[in-house]
């Protein structure tokens, strides 16, 4: 029996085929039939599609190729996260999927960015033996990156000692804030949540969702408690940013992200802002910045220490720093102009 040409012929009649099918045909062997598999693809008559179980093979024709990828439009992988590449695991998926066929070049770039942006991260940050990965096309492209490890509250709240999650997402709010500042500029999640329609970031018990289609940030309490970090992106195909845009909005002249303005959103502790060391805290970091605008969204009151240590004793040590602020209630702006804010 000649098992090559019994492939070929299978092929020919259904597109494609599985190993499965010939193992049935021929009550051989999956390892022995395997070996006939092999040589065809060496010899470059038919060619691979997919992986582990939904594997399976067509003709090394062009056409049937890219038809037959063209219909993978998700792929779920577990990595282990040793000598990991994340621009590797991107050519693998335009490889084996059909995800970035016919997609609009500034999508394709968007997405390209962000999901090595996240899976560094992953990669470098989150100290997990195994990394998950998932992305699905339809009318948006959705995609996730899991890891098992410390965790990014976590991590900030331990590498910047801080006291509490909401503490370390408003630190990781602020922009350019990076727990490896030797070997990462913090512009990861900055500019990520800036391109996408929405971004979730979640972690222990608490997820910060950016909302680029309503414009805003929100914080939410997680159902259970979350190991590690999870970070959801999801973009439009339809969507109109453009990643030059963004960058040159925040970037410098070379994109060196040295630029303009940070909007700190000032989400309300266990107690309202009263202490100089909560404004200090605050104030941390925010030094790269040419203009930094305070939201006291939600925020009932401040103290005048607070206020105090904010627009006079660090506005005076940053001059070159425009300091301003917004959604403040008539009692924060009492408070705010005895600090001589103008």
């Amino acid at each position: 029996m000649d098992i090559k040409e019994l492939i070929l012929k299978f092929i020919r009649k259904n597109k494609k085929i599985r190993t499965a099918d010939i193992v049935k045909r021929t009550n051989f062997s999956r390892a022995y039939v395997n070996r006939f598999f092999k040589e065809l693809r060496e010899e470059g008559r038919i060619e691979l599609i997919g992986k582990a179980n939904q594997a399976f093979y067509v003709l090394a024709k062009k056409k049937e190729v890219e038809k037959a990828k063209r219909k993978i439009l998700s792929i779920r992988r577990i990595l282990i996260n040793r000598e990991l590449s994340e621009d590797v695991v991107l050519d693998e998926i335009k490889k084996d999927t059909g995800i970035f066929f016919n997609m609009p070049a500034h999508i394709s770039k968007i997405l390209e960015y962000a999901f090595t942006e996240m899976l560094n991260n992953a990669i470098e940050h989150s100290e997990s033996r195994q990394i998950e990965i998932l992305m699905k096309r339809d009318s948006v492209i959705r995609f996730d990156v899991i890891d098992k490890g410390i965790g990014i509250f976590n991590n900030i709240m331990e590498k910047k000692k801080l006291r509490s999650e909401i503490e370390a997402i408003q630190d990781l709010l602020k922009g350019k804030q990076t727990t490896a500042p030797r070997e990462h500029t913090g512009e990861g999640i900055f500019f990520t949540s800036r391109v996408a329609d929405m971004l979730t970031i979640q972690s222990s018990r608490k997820k910060l969702l950016f909302n680029n289609i309503l414009g805003d940030i929100f914080i939410k309490d997680s159902d259970k408690n979350i190991k590690g970090t999870k970070v959801i992106f999801v973009i439009s195909l339809r969507a109109k940013t453009n990643l030059g845009e963004v960058f040159k909005k925040y970037a410098g002249g070379a994109f060196a992200f040295a630029k303009t303005e940070v909007n700190v959103r000032l989400y309300k502790l266990d107690t309202d802002f009263i202490s100089r060391s909560q404004a200090r805290r605050i104030m941390s970091g925010l030094d790269k910045f040419r203009t930094i605008t305070l939201d006291f969204k939600n925020v009932n009151t401040v103290g005048q220490a607070f206020g105090d240590e904010v627009f006079r004793v660090w506005q005076g040590r940053h001059l070159g720093i425009k300091l301003a602020y917004k959604n403040a209630n008539e009692n924060i702006i009492f408070m705010l102009k005895r600090a001589f804010v103008k």
